[in-house]
């Protein structure tokens, strides 16, 4: 009984952030440990199961439901945990990793950001309420051969990419480490050549990259294999990897990343 009312009284105290909607789950255990090492909660082969939700004078045991998906290409993600009273609460992947560190419970990262953020608006604010200081009088110079412009660079077509999952057709081109700012590790992935979506009217997309995933890695794949699969398409540059080998660093930039690749046909 003193554990239920403890329980109920520490429900109380928690500001829940219940999500909009339906939400992401996890399809298998496999994705959920890829999940967690995405967002540097577990990298361990048997995969955290319950994590601590701290305030500054209780702490509350919470499993991970599944998550959420924003910005405008669905790249970034908000969990959505469950506490043992049932109630689901969304939380920031990195806050959620913060809360399980000691010394938690002093002035956060996200505070510190969050104060840093002000005080630099501030400092602008300031600025521009300075007066403006007196032009000083033009000195007469020779006159100067006016100096050849350069020709301005044509813009890339922009690309209108698909929100729903859509059939792709591509080639392996390299393997490549890009850095993960979550676990502070390399994490290995696929860098994809002639990337096309199969539409009525298809589209070119180029360059394109997705995790190395386990159920990528069965596939054995090798520069030059082609590729059908289905997945969704988002605009993420692929960042190089922290004092990794030139054989797995990429030469070109590539711009989009794709998500959840499945149905996967290997053809050569």
């Amino acid at each position: 009984m003193a554990i239920e009312h403890e329980q109920m009284e520490r429900s109380g105290l928690t500001r829940y952030v219940p999500p909009k909607g339906d939400f992401e789950g996890f399809r298998n255990d496999d994705h959920y440990r890829e999940k967690l090492k995405e967002w540097g909660l577990s990298s361990a082969k048997e995969a955290k199961r319950e994590f601590l939700f701290k305030e500054r004078n209780y702490q509350r045991v919470v499993t991970i439901k599944g998550y959420e998906t924003y910005g405008k290409t669905e790249e970034y993600n908000t969990l959505v945990i469950e506490f043992q009273d049932g109630n689901l609460s969304c939380i920031h992947p990195a806050f959620l990793k913060e809360m399980q560190a000691s010394s938690f419970g002093k002035e956060s990262m996200l505070q510190v950001e969050e104060k840093e953020f002000k005080a630099s608006k501030q400092v602008s604010e300031n600025k521009d309420k300075e007066d403006v200081p007196e032009p000083k009088p033009a000195v007469k110079s020779e006159t100067k051969k006016p100096k050849a412009t350069k020709p301005k660079k044509e813009k890339e077509p922009k690309i209108e990419l698909p929100i729903d999952k859509v059939h792709f057709t591509a080639s392996v081109k390299q393997f490549a480490l890009t850095y993960n700012p979550f676990n502070e590790e390399n994490d290995e992935v696929v860098v994809l050549e002639n990337v096309k979506v199969i539409q009525e009217h298809p589209l070119e997309i180029g360059l394109a990259w997705c995790s190395h995933s386990k159920t990528l890695k069965k596939f054995e794949l090798a520069p030059g294999d082609q590729l059908e699969f289905d997945g969704k398409i988002a605009k993420k540059k692929l960042a190089k990897g922290k004092d990794a080998e030139e054989e797995f660093i990429v030469d070109t930039p590539v711009l989009y990343k794709v998500n959840n690749p499945s149905k996967i046909v290997k053809n050569g």
